[in-house]
């Protein structure tokens, strides 16, 4: 098939991107500059050009708390232009199935744990991302409202994942405006080689979350399209059309920040910043529906973070072998 993977240079993007031409499919990829999903004519342009049997939709503005929190307008703006311009002018062009991904930061900031599919919109947002997690919510029922109005009349059957965390090779390692585990990975590795005597942390480090290893994830985006249209009816509802993916355990962060600690060898010490926000207490999955299908997450988060940090320092030498080149 030819398979559209919008983001294919993200984290997700780019393991989706490997493993979708692993099987075989002919994989259709546009770097932004090639194709703006902001811009609702570009895109229209696009899709009716390419001849697209499937899309996944890996592309988002993402960031952590202080990303989130810097620059709310951008978030839920270029997130809900993604999903809309996507959505539309993939069925106008004839596109039967269509994967979006989500984040658990969809659900309540309270909800009851671990989280289940049927707490979507059960409660209040957890603030300081709720503009993101806003337009991941209208992501989620495009694909809703375009399967029921249009799966009888035109064969549309597009669904979603909701993942926890992710992390992996491939992230961005930004300081700043990166998710937690890859800002650690470079937080404790910059300490590490400037003998810094310690490392400041955000928040308390009580929160606890659940990270998901990206090629994991992307294994269960392909269980989930591969699904027959009865056998997704069977583990979703029409108003309800999503399904978690997660390990199913989660840790505090300070028990995360022992463990990229001891990752990287960073021996110094740790402080909180208890001025700043720990975002939601707890986000932890419920993934019985996930795996009443087959699937489950097979790489543990030590193992993880080892990977990721290989990673880290693989970047590391090609931006020096870059520099040295130039």
């Amino acid at each position: 098939m030819r398979i559209y993977v919008a983001g294919h240079r993200g984290m997700v993007g780019q393991s989706l991107t490997r493993r979708l031409a692993e099987l075989g499919h002919e994989v259709v990829a546009r770097s932004r500059a090639e194709l703006d999903l902001l811009d609702q004519a570009a895109v229209a342009r696009f899709f009716a050009s390419e001849q697209i049997d499937q899309v996944y939709v890996a592309a988002a503005k993402v960031g952590g708390i202080h990303a989130n929190m810097t620059y709310p307008a951008q978030f839920i703006y270029e997130n809900l232009m993604i999903a809309a311009n996507i959505t539309q002018q993939a069925f106008a062009t004839g596109v039967k199935r269509l994967l979006f991904l989500g984040s658990s930061c969809i659900y309540p900031r309270l909800a009851d744990q671990p989280i289940r599919e049927e707490a979507l919109l059960a409660g209040k947002l957890e603030p300081t991302n709720e503009p993101y997690a806003i337009a991941k919510i209208a992501g989620i029922k495009l694909c809703e409202s375009y399967t029921r109005q249009y799966g009888a009349t035109h064969g549309i059957d597009y669904r979603s994942v909701m993942p926890s965390n992710l992390y992996g090779p491939g992230d961005n390692y930004h300081l700043e405006n990166s998710h937690v585990v890859p800002a650690l990975v470079q937080r404790f590795h910059l300490a590490k080689i400037s003998h810094a005597p310690s490392v400041l942390i955000w928040g308390s480090g009580r929160a606890r979350r659940e990270f998901l290893y990206v090629d994991d994830m992307v294994q269960g985006c392909l269980d989930v399209m591969e699904l027959s249209r009865a056998a997704y009816e069977q583990h979703t509802d029409p108003m309800r059309g999503h399904i978690n993916l997660g390990t199913g355990e989660d840790v505090s962060i300070a028990e995360l920040v022992e463990k990229i600690r001891e990752v990287v060898g960073y021996e110094g010490a740790i402080r909180y910043d208890l001025a700043q926000p720990d975002g939601a207490p707890r986000k932890l999955l419920d993934v019985s529906r996930a795996a009443s299908f087959g699937w489950r997450a097979g790489v543990r988060l030590d193992e993880g973070l080892r990977r990721t940090y290989a990673d880290y320092q693989k970047c590391i030498r090609t931006a020096e072998t870059l520099v040295e080149l130039a």
